[in-house]
């Protein structure tokens, strides 16, 4: 029998299970509940909130019961913009505890961890319910009209056959050009549909010095290589038809060397461009981490405020606007943006590019790029979320990881160790309790992107990367898919990753395409994943089982590594059954006891639902 302690403690979160409106108005008072199983020995809960920096302590009523457990509730008084709260336990058992964001406490604990209401405007709903896929644009398809590549190759470019491989030369890689453009992307919007995806999320467009764009030329056209302005149009306008989002990716940390504002700072030294750039104490350009060919904005220009988010042409505007205008965008390097020195205006970056979101496209999504601890910088007025790494990706690698490679992870000196069950979900947990819980909702949860080693290279078998797919498509955030990892794609590195996709089917990994429309589907019918709150059941070495949970209905997910036989107490999981197989064929028996036990292969994913009576 498994120790079933995790399912014995109070628990909180910040899902509409728990909160009664997560998206509160300042000065708003919000019921909060706490579920209090009688195995834990609780008989009395007081709700601790900070108000304008001072505690202060207000008791919680028992307003429900049963055989199982107790549910209790209090306030929180949303005085100030971010309020963070926890709760005091105490019994003739259970002593004196704390409940945070982390779990239960036996001891005092930093505030860091507490749960969090936010009172600025919530990020747009219809994010909770999106799968996200992944584009790269130069590698995703060629249009059937698209010229020779050699034809549009700009002076920079190598052009390359779809099927060559990606050259493993450092500095040539960036300019190889396969030419992949945006009506190809237009053209195959049916491998969205039919995957089940919902919103398409492009890598940069602009005209650039290399084939992933990060290295704009301008922020006020679309690269003719792509197809230009109008090829973007119909891209967006085509997928919209269909019921699909479109994200935009810009970066704000810095423009490529060729980019028209550095090139008229560079040429006149009275040039008012001159002063959208940041210089060091020798009076040369600052470079992103020292890449002479991407050089630093400085945004405590007032111009550069201007022309990237408050003038009704700026470019985050220009490119939301209209019918035919992006769904949000995803911000590149946004850890690193305004930050040099002892210049830190990265909050009123976020704030100043969210206004501008918000006052073109009112649910317009805006996602950070941030690769470690982002707790500093999602408060809930400026970016909605983040591209979750460090709560999500890390944790997910080396739990999966193949025992006999250990690739390094965007720029560590060492290499992903592989960690047992339990180390994974306190990581998941420590990262994600440190931001109020609508970001992590409105994240993106990935098993790798076009920065990394891919989910295939890294794991031993086809059955990890759809236990990697179950993890991602189950657990809070929202899922972003990078194109190709669905078929099984291969890729080292980074660049290495970055292959054109293989359009010809018999080279894709089926199965691994078919888990992924399961799993897809699953979220898609199972409200719970998409919104419910999560309850660790199990965490062992080689199988993670957590509950996701709405007033109306459960999900209970096992995805493991390896075979595994564990037993649960019936009387700890109310309202699962072996009636609803949803993903997988696990057995799953309730005859006093839950036993959930592998085949003899032992890797998979296993979600069971049913409706709360």
């Amino acid at each position: 029998m498994t120790d079933p302690a995790p399912l014995r403690r109070p628990h909180h979160d910040g899902s509409a299970l728990y909160v009664a409106d997560p998206a509160p108005r300042p000065g708003q008072r919000v019921r909060v509940r706490v579920r209090v199983p009688h195995a834990s020995g609780v008989t009395e809960v007081h709700l601790r909130q900070v108000t304008d920096g001072e505690p202060e302590f207000r008791p919680a009523t028992r307003v429900a019961s049963d055989d199982l457990e107790s549910w209790w509730e209090a306030e929180v008084v949303c005085h100030n913009p971010v309020t963070g709260y926890r709760f005091v336990l105490s019994g003739e058992t259970s002593g004196y505890q704390w409940l945070n964001g982390t779990g239960v406490h036996d001891r005092d604990v930093p505030d860091a961890a507490d749960f969090r209401l936010v009172t600025h405007d919530p990020p747009p709903d219809w994010a909770l319910d999106a799968v996200v896929y992944q584009v790269y644009p130069d590698r995703f398809a060629r249009s059937a009209a698209a010229p020779p590549v050699a034809q549009v190759a700009p002076d920079w470019a190598i052009p390359a056959g779809w099927d060559d491989p990606v050259t493993a030369e450092p500095h040539l890689a960036g300019r190889q050009l396969f030419g992949g453009d945006l009506d190809g992307i237009a053209e195959h919007l049916d491998h969205l549909e039919r995957l089940g995806v919902t919103t398409l999320y492009l890598t940069p467009f602009f005209p650039a010095g290399s084939s992933h764009r990060y290295d704009a030329a301008t922020f006020d056209a679309v690269d003719p290589v792509l197809g230009g302005d109008e090829a973007l149009r119909r891209l967006v306008r085509a997928a919209h038809e269909r019921g699909l989002r479109v994200l935009g990716d810009l970066t704000t940390n810095h423009t490529g060397d060729r980019h028209e504002w550095f090139v008229a700072a560079q040429t006149e030294p009275a040039a008012p461009e001159r002063d959208r750039y940041l210089y060091d104490e020798t009076g040369d350009y600052v470079s992103w981490l020292g890449v002479p060919s991407l050089p630093k904005i400085d945004h405590e220009s007032t111009s550069v405020a201007e022309r990237l988010f408050d003038a009704p042409d700026a470019t985050v505007r220009r490119w939301l606007a209209g019918p035919d205008g992006l769904d949000g965008w995803r911000v590149d390097v946004a850890n690193m943006t305004g930050r040099w020195g002892a210049q830190d205006v990265n909050h009123e970056v976020a704030r100043r590019m969210r206004r501008a979101v918000q006052e073109t496209r009112a649910d317009g999504l805006l996602i950070a790029e941030h690769c470690h601890d982002h707790s500093r910088d999602v408060d809930g007025d400026g970016w909605h979320g983040v591209m979750n790494y460090s709560g999500f990706t890390r944790p997910l690698w080396t739990w999966l990881r193949h025992p006999g490679t250990a690739p390094s992870f965007l720029g560590s000196p060492l290499m992903v160790p592989r960690l047992g069950g339990a180390a994974v979900a306190d990581t998941m947990d420590e990262f994600t309790a440190l931001v109020p819980w609508r970001s992590r909702a409105h994240s993106f949860t990935l098993v790798g992107s076009h920065d990394t080693t891919r989910i295939r290279t890294l794991v031993e078998s086809p059955d990890e990367v759809v236990a990697a797919a179950g993890l991602l498509l189950t657990l809070p955030g929202v899922p972003m898919i990078t194109y190709g990892d669905e078929i099984g794609m291969l890729g080292s590195f980074g660049e290495d990753g970055r292959r054109p996709m293989p359009w010809d089917e018999s080279r894709w990994d089926n199965r691994i395409f078919a888990a992924y429309q399961e799993l897809i589907r699953a979220r898609r019918d199972l409200e719970p994943l998409r919104r419910g709150g999560m309850r660790w059941v199990h965490t062992g070495d080689d199988v993670l089982v957590f509950l996701r949970e709405t007033a109306e209905q459960v999900a209970m997910v096992a995805v493991s590594r390896a075979a595994y036989r564990l037993g649960v107490p019936a009387r700890d999981l109310p309202g699962v059954d072996e009636r609803r197989v949803v993903v997988g064929g696990a057995a799953l028996q309730v005859d006093g006891d839950v036993t959930l036990s592998s085949d003899r292969a032992g890797v998979g994913v296993w979600v069971w639902s049913r409706k709360v009576p």
